[in-house]
């Protein structure tokens, strides 16, 4: 009778293991069956992610930067300075003068009375006032000064030509593969399936 029983009991087992694997076999199969059905739910917003937002993100961005590569920064600078002058004015040129004050002259000088002899004395005279005299200038007349600048100016700077073109163009190609590889992606699940 033991090994009745002890018989009984493996059977026992070996029908609680047939069904535990029946069991599992069944949970596998629906768990997988879910899965495919999400997965084929799933593919159409995928296909649409790409069409819809990566693709328009990535062509903006590349349009962006390329716009970047073509702008121009324009302002005006304002100049509040004083620049110093500093040179000689050489002067050489006839004019007129004007005697703003009696001007004495006493002067030592020769009369020759030709065959008469010659006499030796002093002139003394005054020029007037307001005597207009004609006058040849030579000299250097120094200069040494500042000069206030005061102005707007107007500025325009394009960034492609002030050192951001190699910039720009790198942030360009690091975007470019991962664009190229998007747009050899299939754009619908019709796509994928159809034979190339």
């Amino acid at each position: 009778m033991a090994e009745a029983s002890t018989q009984q009991t493996k059977k026992r087992q070996t029908h609680f293991w047939d069904a535990f694997k029946n069991i599992a076999l069944l949970f596998s199969f629906f768990v997988n069956l879910i899965l495919v059905i999400v997965l084929l739910l799933m593919i159409r917003p995928l296909f649409m992610a790409k069409t819809q937002v990566a693709e328009p993100l990535l062509g903006n961005l590349d349009a962006a930067f390329a716009a970047l590569g073509e702008t121009n920064i324009q302002t005006t600078v304002a100049i509040n300075d004083a620049l110093p002058v500093v040179f000689d004015l050489p002067l050489q040129q006839n004019t007129n003068v004007v005697l703003t004050e009696p001007v004495p002259l006493n002067v030592p000088t020769t009369f020759s009375l030709g065959n008469q002899g010659t006499i030796y004395g002093w002139v003394s005279l005054e020029l007037p006032a307001g005597m207009v005299l004609p006058v040849a200038l030579n000299l250097n007349v120094p200069v040494n000064t500042t000069v206030p600048v005061v102005m707007q100016v107007p500025v325009t700077i394009p960034l492609d030509e002030a050192g951001m073109g190699p910039a720009i163009t790198q942030l360009r190609s690091v975007f470019s593969p991962i664009q190229g590889a998007l747009q050899q992606l299939p754009d619908s699940p019709e796509e994928l399936l159809a034979p190339q």
